[in-house]
């Protein structure tokens, strides 16, 4: 969303947010949220991935559930091993670049699955909600002889310097001054923590040929390289102009766009600054293969613009709107029924006749095709091409982002399925449209405060990288 249309919106009243005004920020659509971000995080990251991942960690502050594994769903949407261990990390927007550090010093076989994933909401009205964005990151670390870069090390300094807090009962966050934060914490323990790195590792700020800074206000990565003597073209673009400030996913999000512009012999030096700072450095041993990753760069190039600041008041639960008694029914989800059909609800696993090859969704007892029993077996279908066979735009049943896209979806493999289609944005849909599956929210059971996850389909967007 262009922030000039937020500054718009809120003319009448703060007309001081035009200044702010540059540039656009992420968001959420109203089935977006951590849990689908890192799904679909994890999928791109994955693409063309040989090795086998022996654990998954959701590093995020804004994970919808407290008292659930939130990388539980991840893993079970990427379709990984029920041997793989899923844990989440949470209480501080550094935690994405410490559960990096922690997945580099980590002992065991089995490649390492890191994402980190915020879905941050301000008060409205507020340079936050200008600032903020919506975003995640993931990245695979192992041991081998084909890996990307090399972890040479990191450096944490931790101390009671709160630039901002929330506290677990309430929705925002609350901002303490910014020049306090930007004088006292940034400029003296930033540096702190990288000059500590350097001097472990015995380099100098000549050899960072990338750096990036995540936390902090704006051009702070700027005021740490000139402290530090770091060539102004050695520091990585921010991401404010595109992104915003995506929390516990900036700093993984700031290293992948170093390793999308690296060269082998490259340093990369990425910190994180909340509560204290936390840094690691990378030395880019190859350059990334082609693998069909959109990668940042390519999620950012293919990008939804919204020009409608009144959705992203009702999406982020802002504003209440009156949908009327279609929205008037019970969305109670089954959790023995969701257990029974984990793979195919939650990994979008159909079946494959073995007398017939007939390919179907969901997987019955019987095949479709032949009507042989018992003789399915299990065939994904999230990574499946697609196309449109037939659509229609619903006006009149509910959604909370109208309309409502629904059509047949005609798989290569053979299967056809009645799905929701999503991100239509600006261009039209047709009869022969490639589609690709997103993981997303199919409802919310706001009563018990429980949300049913499935897959949806969308236009294919090109890979970048």
């Amino acid at each position: 969303m262009p922030r000039a249309v937020i500054a718009a919106a809120h003319a009448w009243s703060f007309p001081s947010l035009k200044s702010l005004a540059k540039g656009e920020r992420s968001m959420c659509s109203w089935d977006e949220d951590v849990i689908t971000m890192a799904v679909e995080a994890g999928r791109d990251c994955l693409q063309g991935s040989q090795g086998a991942i022996g654990s998954v960690s959701l590093a995020s502050t804004t994970a919808p559930y407290d008292d659930l594994n939130n990388s539980v769903f991840v893993s079970s949407a990427l379709q990984l091993s029920e041997t793989v261990s899923g844990r989440d990390l949470a209480g501080s927007t550094r935690v994405g670049l410490t559960s990096v550090i922690d997945a580099c010093l980590a002992s065991g076989t089995g490649d390492r699955l890191v994402i980190a994933s915020e879905r941050r909401v301000a008060k409205p009205g507020s340079a936050l909600e200008m600032q903020y964005g919506c975003g995640a990151a993931a990245l695979t670390i192992g041991v081998g002889d084909d890996l990307i870069a090399g972890f040479l090390g990191s450096e944490s300094v931790s101390v009671p310097f709160f630039d901002h807090f929330r506290k677990a009962d309430r929705e925002f966050d609350y901002i303490w001054e910014e020049r306090w934060i930007r004088d006292e914490g940034v400029s003296k323990l930033v540096p702190r923590a990288i000059n500590a790195l350097m001097s472990s590792l015995q380099l100098s700020s000549e050899r960072i040929a990338w750096f990036g800074l995540a936390g902090g206000p704006n051009g702070s990565d700027k005021l740490v390289a000139k402290l530090l003597e770091i060539a102004p073209e050695r520091v990585l673009p921010d991401l404010q102009a595109q992104v915003g400030e995506t929390g516990a996913a900036h700093s993984p999000l700031l290293l992948i766009s170093a390793l999308e512009r690296a060269k082998p012999g490259d340093i990369i030096v990425i910190a994180s600054f909340a509560q204290g700072c936390e840094v690691l450095a990378f030395e880019m041993l190859r350059e990334a293969p082609n693998a069909g990753r959109r990668g940042l760069s390519g999620s950012i190039a293919n990008r939804i613009e919204e020009s409608a600041y009144l959705k992203l008041l009702s999406f982020d639960g802002h504003v209440q709107l009156d949908w009327g008694m279609r929205t008037e029914v019970d969305n109670k989800t089954a959790m023995t029924q969701l257990y029974r059909s984990s793979d195919q609800i939650l990994g979008f696993v159909g079946g494959r006749c073995s007398a017939c090859s007939a390919v179907q969704f969901p997987r019955l007892p019987s095949c479709v095709n032949c009507g042989e029993i018992d003789r399915q077996i299990p065939y994904p279908l999230a990574g499946e091409s697609a196309r449109i066979a037939t659509y229609t735009a619903d006006w009149l049943q509910y959604s909370p982002s109208p309309p409502l896209y629904m059509g047949l979806v005609q798989f290569d493999c053979g299967a056809r399925v009645l799905m929701e289609i999503v991100d239509v944005g600006a261009g039209a849909l047709a009869v022969g449209t490639a589609l690709t599956m997103a993981f997303r929210i199919k409802e919310r059971d706001r009563l018990r405060g429980y949300d049913r996850y499935f897959w949806k389909a969308a236009p294919a967007m090109p890979a970048s990288v």
